[in-house]
């Protein structure tokens, strides 16, 4: 077979379609599944080359790139020329570990984040071995046959050989914002790029129509792949909150700055230090004070946040989605696969002759098809022969296609066009034959402005049929002149109330010869009947919908269905007692101020249109909720795009939903959206607890040592063991609170507010009263140790065991901010806080008893009931903090907590 090389310089847009079928080596039923993988040998994956990560040692350096280590350097600088070598030797291990630690957790982070988009996988529909099939779109080989649609992103480089009202978007390689209109028939050999109408290029995107189109280039041998235009570098772990974490630590750093200078012109001036000892002390205690490694912290947090709603079937495609999914307040959700199964079933069929009933189940194409009895009573009549024409009708105005694989029927395509596949498999027809002897010539793809499909066909007998499926209001309008209105749209309404969705059919008969289809013919058909499907809702989504109720996270279900069925399925999924609904005509007829007053007490929108939903959408954000919104279709894109939270559907979702959103759903679950709300809840909170362990923790130790120079009394801690503290304890104790599961509750609290601050009330009381509590525990363990005729050097090694003692103790207290901690779960922790823990413990041990550690620390050993007395202070700290924790809840200080 002739092969064709990879690559679009021999001008296919200027050949007819049949010559670039010979030289591409293409058949008209695609590639056989041996010569596809034999090409993709020969060519290799259709994949665009990506942009190297930075190497490691550049992600080392950017480490440095930070206020507040330029200080600590500057700081280890200063240490090293006043001849305090071990001084400096500290400053600089604390900041060589904290970048040590940032290059490995964040470029774990980068790499999980980079890996999301694989997870959602995009997939290419070809014609292989005859038949249509999903293949990942990694896999495309010149020669394959690939079929798009709207909302899908153009797979490889195609020569299109069919076209059916095709417009894609090529900003991407020409710069034109406008759609361009496509078509099959070739063009001039010279015509540029953007005026190639018979080619579509990889990485544009379909935004109305269908077309087929084969193969012509794959991978770095695509336009795209030429100039280099999409491709992809790792992400950038930036978000608001990382931006709003810098700028706090960069004002934290001027203000530490500032007191230090002060601090330093006291020391030497009221209390006549000397210069030296008394800038060494200075420049310690700012080093201590400097959070360092709290943006690599919360970038952690961001991290795993990411990693554990993968895990839950959520990929973030956006990082500042985790922070503003913990802030949901209403999820606004489809509702056909995303609160229901998406597993239709028809159970009856209504023609102009009567009623029929359906058994069966899923899509497998076995079942009964009987006429209902006169007095609707019973099985049905199993003799009378099923309605063919109806049932033609749905067989062959349909794209999809059922498979069957080890005793299980699935759909690939739309599953209420599988649904139709199995009815008519239940008719005892063959669709593979039916197909063949009903020659399609043309079709109208579904549009959401039409709200219907059409096919156009040639009957065995010659003649010239379109078939007509779609919304019983939209068949029902292009109904001829004596069509039993009323009945149809009686039976509507009753289907609907019942929680069951309607499709209604029509065909009507062309002039002989007809080839093209347009809207326009369609005027005047035959009505055959309506069809009810039943979905069952997702008892997953009925829970979380519970979940969402105590969450205070309002529900609203938008879907193009009919009202009664929409609030059928609404009562059963409890979205409220007696849920309300407004259709796509009032909300149409309603003005943006009208349809704001609305929304809040509106639980179905039913028969909305995308334009609908961007409005909804627009309605809850003026009233300050934080809204996510699912969408599966390319007109969904401006309501995902407009949301908070922008959901796209993995597994049924088109490509351009995906880039609009900043979250797929691989499982299209509704459960998923709540298991992500509950991870985002998880992330903020953690991030929260690390703020408020890490700031008081220092503000301790700052506030001792402060209070010694202004009494004009020993340094409580000598310089070397500040520093020593802070390297010990911020890249193990400050670490582990970004691994912290959710806390119990987490999903019966109210949703926080968009104007919530990240150091709130509650944070800012707690960053006060624990430094209180720990410099009265470090200057009460100083003095009473000096009072008992102890030397200082045991004192200090007492007073930095007595907070390290603390910072743990207080670490297990923090862990649980909205429940108490003193719990057998709260005590046992996580292993992340145990292997911490551990580590600052047998590094404790070391500093106090190892004589290596003694000579450079000046510290001493000290006794068993030294130890337990530093023991018993910080248990008195932990219960204090939980009685605290218990009263501010009664008293109801912070509305926080509640």
């Amino acid at each position: 077979m002739h092969e064709a090389e990879n690559s679009d310089d021999q001008g296919f847009h200027a050949l007819d379609p049949a010559t670039v079928a010979r030289h591409l080596g293409a058949a008209d039923t695609g590639l056989s599944a041996a010569e596809a993988a034999g090409r993709l040998q020969r060519h290799g994956p259709n994949l665009l080359p990506r942009v190297k990560p930075p190497h490691p040692l550049m992600r080392f350096a950017a480490q440095f790139n930070n206020a507040l280590i330029y200080f600590l350097l500057a700081s280890a600088a200063a240490a090293f020329v006043l001849d305090h070598a071990i001084d400096a030797g500290v400053i600089l291990a604390v900041v060589l570990i904290n970048a040590l630690v940032g290059v490995i957790q964040e470029g774990k982070a980068e790499k999980a984040l980079a890996g999301m988009e694989n997870l959602v996988g995009e997939e290419a529909h070809v014609l292989r071995d005859g038949r249509r099939q999903p293949v990942p779109a990694g896999t495309l080989v010149p020669g394959d046959t690939v079929l798009v649609e709207a909302g899908d992103r153009v797979p490889a480089d195609l020569r299109i050989v069919r076209a059916r009202a095709l417009s894609i978007e090529e900003a991407a390689l020409t710069g034109e914002s406008v759609a361009a209109d496509k078509q099959e028939e070739a063009v001039e050999p010279d015509a540029p790029l953007a005026e190639r109408t018979s080619m579509a290029y990889s990485g544009t995107l379909v935004v109305r129509g269908q077309a087929t189109g084969l193969v012509v280039a794959t991978g770095a041998s695509t336009q795209i792949g030429k100039i280099g235009a999409l491709l992809q570098s790792v992400p950038r772990l930036v978000t608001p909150l990382l931006k709003q974490i810098d700028q706090f630590g960069t004002r934290l750093t001027l203000l530490i700055l500032i007191g230090s200078a002060a601090l330093f012109a006291f020391s030497v001036t009221a209390r006549s230090y000397p210069w030296v000892d008394a800038l060494i002390a200075v420049v310690a205690l700012a080093v201590g004070a400097i959070p360092e490694g709290l943006p690599a912290v919360i970038t952690i947090t961001l991290a795993i946040g990411v990693q554990r709603m993968a895990r839950r079937k959520a990929v973030i495609r956006k990082l500042p989605a985790v922070e503003t999914l913990g802030a949901t307040s209403v999820i606004c959700s489809d509702k056909t696969g995303t609160l229901t199964r998406n597993a239709m079933t028809v159970t009856r069929l209504f023609t102009p002759d009567g009623e029929w009933l359906v058994s069966g189940s899923g899509y497998a194409p076995e079942g009964v098809i009987a006429a209902r009895d006169g007095d609707g009573d019973g099985d049905g009549d199993t003799e009378a022969a099923p309605p063919r024409e109806i049932v033609h009708c749905g067989a062959l105005c349909n794209d999809a296609r059922l498979h069957h694989e080890d005793g299980n029927w699935s759909v690939v395509g739309d599953p209420m066009e599988g649904a139709l596949l199995a009815l008519a498999g239940k008719a005892g027809l063959d669709t593979a034959e039916l197909h063949a002897d009903w020659t399609r010539l043309d079709e109208i793809p579904f549009d959401a402005a039409y709200r219907l499909m059409a096919t156009l066909v040639r009957s065995p007998e010659g003649e010239a049929i379109a078939f007509v499926k779609g919304a019983p209001e939209a068949v029902l309008a292009l109904g001829a002149a004596g069509t039993d209105f009323e009945r149809w749209h009686g039976i509507t309404r009753q289907a609907a109330a019942q929680g069951e969705r309607i499709l209604g059919f029509a065909a009507i008969t062309l002039a002989p010869g007809t080839t093209r289809l347009r809207f326009e013919d369609l005027q005047g058909a035959r009505i055959l009947g309506l069809m009810a499907f039943v979905d069952p809702p997702r008892e997953e989504a009925r829970i979380a919908i519970g979940e969402c109720r105590s969450a205070g996270i309002a529900v609203k279900m938008i879907t193009g269905d009919h009202a009664a069925t929409a609030v059928a399925i609404a009562r059963k999924l409890e979205i409220e007692d007696e849920p309300r609904a407004l259709t796509g005509a009032q909300i149409e007829a309603m003005s943006d101020e009208e349809l704001r007053r609305e929304v809040p007490e509106v639980a179905v929108f039913a028969r909305a249109s995308p334009e609908h939903k961007l409005r909804i959408v627009r309605a809850l954000q003026s009233h300050g909720q934080i809204v996510a919104m699912t969408g599966d279709g390319v007109n969904d894109a401006p309501s995902l795009r407009q949301a908070d939270v922008g959901t796209a559907m993995g597994a049924s979702g088109t490509q351009a939903a995906r880039e609009a959103s900043e979250m797929v759903l691989l499982d299209d679950n509704f459960a998923s959206i709540v298991a992500a709300v509950r991870e985002g809840r998880t992330v903020y909170d953690n991030i929260r607890k690390v703020i408020a362990w890490t700031l008081p923790t220092n503000g301790g130790e700052i506030i001792a040592v402060v209070l010694a120079i202004i009494l004009d009394l020993a340094l409580p801690m000598t310089a070397t063991q500040i520093l020593w503290i802070n390297l010990i304890t911020s890249v193990t104790l400050g670490l582990v609170l970004a691994f912290e599961p959710s806390e119990p509750g987490i999903m019966e609290r109210a949703p926080r507010t968009k104007e919530s601050p990240l150091l709130s009330g509650f944070i800012l009381w707690r960053v006060g009263l624990v430094s209180l509590l720990f410099a009265v525990a470090l200057l009460g363990v100083y003095f009473t140790a000096l009072g008992t005729g102890t030397d200082i050097a045991t004192t200090r090694t007492m007073v930095v065991n007595m907070l390290v003692i603390a910072e743990i103790f207080y670490l297990f207290n923090v862990r649980y901010m909205h429940v108490q901690s003193l719990s057998w779960r709260g005590i046992l922790g996580t292993r992340a806080v145990l292997v911490a823990v551990g580590t600052v413990s047998l590094a404790q041990v070391c500093f106090t008893y190892l004589p290596p550690f003694q000579a450079v620390f000046e510290t001493r050993p000290l006794s068993l009931a030294q130890g337990a007395s530093l023991i018993a202070i910080g248990a008195v700290i932990f219960i204090l903090l939980e009685f605290e924790k218990l009263l501010v809840r009664r008293l109801g200080w912070f509305a926080e907590l509640d």
